[in-house]
């Protein structure tokens, strides 16, 4: 029997690159990071060379090369947000991949092609305005980038402040192609796309602005078959630490996943399950490979049925939001102890 699994839908990830290609109206550069939010970067990455991206970001250096492992010959330009770090050249050439310099020693460091990044408000890695006039006469600067820290809220000042200051930064390297937006900033319209988005969470399921989307198609459902149904009576506590107490009497399964599958802990007490139709609540704590979950009045609920935990019924930003976290962090927790399915070609 099948006790967890995590079923990948590649198409449906084709159709999302797609979704966001089309709305920037511009190159569509996946980030593909944290083995592609968690459902597989190197299958992620064939398919969606296979739909027409040519270009990719990555955050590690291993990661690029991985990479560039599978895609192999094709002509794809990898960037390594990392940029490059202590002792990392030689890779970074062998694998043919495409730097991001961040800081002013690093562009010492490096005499091939590379991404500028600017730092525009978001105050994590990038070069300062300043600093970044100093390399105007670089003539290999493949990419002028920085990154918004507030696309998923609409309404936030700091976009069009960034949008302002990143308009600035490009005017510095005007030869060389420009990108700022990543899946939140591509929905905030045409003046964030430049020449290049770089789509993330919303290629693997995840709404542009940390809530469902009817535009973003699922990618990832997680499921765990049904290990025992039991009668709880009214009174009765249910997991680790007592921490919920039955009202009444109650029809209980127990599913075989856990937080050692990437159901947070977090989850008691708003989480929920799809099954047989209606989402079902689960009660008291996520146990490292258990979860207990209200299954009153279900008679469908036997040992073997599949439960969804995330996926086209519950969407991952609503599983996530239950465990006060994000889809970015739910996914890429995902645990390779679920048995994977990929469908769709890759």
């Amino acid at each position: 029997m099948t006790v967890a699994r995590l079923t990948i839908d590649l198409d449906a990830l084709a159709r999302n690159y797609a979704t966001l290609r089309d709305q920037a109206g511009v190159q569509a550069a996946p980030a593909i990071k944290a083995d592609g939010y968690g459902v597989g970067a190197l299958e992620a990455g064939l398919r969606l060379w296979r739909e027409g991206a040519r270009s990719f970001h990555v955050a590690r250096l291993a990661e690029g090369e991985a990479l560039r492992g599978v895609l192999g010959d094709r002509d794809a330009t990898i960037y390594v947000l990392d940029g490059p770090t202590p002792g990392s050249q030689d890779r970074l050439r062998t694998a043919r991949l495409t730097p991001v310099i961040n800081s002013l020693d690093q562009a010492k460091a490096w005499d091939g092609p590379a991404a500028i990044h600017i730092d525009t408000g978001m105050n994590r890695l990038g070069l300062t305005l300043d600093e970044a006039a100093t390399l105007t006469g670089r003539p290999d600067v493949a990419l002028v980038m920085s990154h918004l820290a507030c696309a998923g809220q609409p309404d936030h000042p700091m976009n069009a402040l960034q949008l302002a200051r990143f308009r600035e930064a490009r005017a510095l390297f005007p030869a060389a192609p420009a990108s700022l937006a990543s899946s939140g900033g591509i929905f905030l319209g045409r003046d964030y796309a430049f020449d290049q988005v770089r789509p993330g969470i919303s290629l693997f399921g995840g709404g542009p602005h940390d809530r469902p989307d009817a535009r973003i198609a699922t990618v990832a459902t997680l499921e765990a078959a049904i290990l025992q149904v039991r009668t709880v009576p009214a009174g009765e506590t249910i997991g680790y630490g007592g921490a919920f107490t039955a009202e009444r009497d109650l029809r209980v399964a127990i599913l075989a996943a856990g937080y050692a599958d990437g159901v947070p802990w977090t989850s008691h007490p708003k989480g929920a399950v799809w099954f047989a139709g209606a989402r079902r609540r689960m009660l008291g704590r996520v146990s490292m490979d258990m979860i207990a979950v209200d299954v009153t009045g279900c008679d469908e609920a036997q040992p073997g049925a599949m439960v969804e935990i995330i996926g086209p019924n519950l969407p991952v930003d609503e599983a996530a939001r239950a465990a006060g976290t994000t889809a970015y962090e739910l996914l890429t927790r995902l645990s390779p102890r679920a048995e994977r399915r990929y469908v769709g070609a890759v």
